[in-house]
C-alpha cells in the first residue's frame, strides 16, 4: 500500500512526464539549436507559447531549453546589432519570472522599456 506522500509524488511525476507530450508548436523559442555555441543572439519572432507559460502544465524540456539558452547566451549582443524587440523582451521577462538570474541578461537590453 502506498502512503499518501508517495502516491502524490507518483502522480506529480506522471503529470510532468505527460506534459512533455503536448504538441504546441506555435511560440517556440529559437534557441539556435544548429549552433552549439552561438556568438550572438537572434531576434525571437514568436511570443512565448503556453508550453513555456502554463505553470505546472508547461513542457519541462521547453522550459529547460529556454533557461539554458538565456543563461548561456543572454549577455551576448544581437547578430544584427539592433536592440531587442518587444518579443525578445517578452522572452527575457519570462526567463526572469521562471527564476533566471538577471546577471545572465544584458543589463542595457533588459532595462525598463
Amino acid at each position: 500500500m502506498k502512503t499518501p506522500r508517495i502516491a502524490s509524488l507518483s502522480t506529480l511525476l506522471a503529470i510532468l512526464a505527460l506534459s512533455g507530450c503536448s504538441s504546441t508548436h506555435g511560440g517556440s523559442l529559437d534557441a539556435q539549436s544548429g549552433t552549439p555555441s552561438p556568438t550572438c543572439l537572434v531576434h525571437q519572432t514568436k511570443q512565448p507559447a503556453s508550453r513555456y507559460t502554463a505553470g505546472s502544465r508547461s513542457d519541462p524540456r521547453s522550459v529547460l531549453e529556454l533557461m539554458h539558452y538565456y543563461t548561456a547566451n543572454g549577455t551576448k549582443t544581437y547578430c544584427d546589432g539592433k536592440p531587442p524587440t518587444r518579443t525578445d523582451r517578452r522572452w527575457m521577462d519570462l526567463y526572469g519570472k521562471l527564476g533566471g538570474a538577471p546577471g545572465h541578461l544584458s543589463a542595457k537590453d533588459h532595462r525598463a522599456r
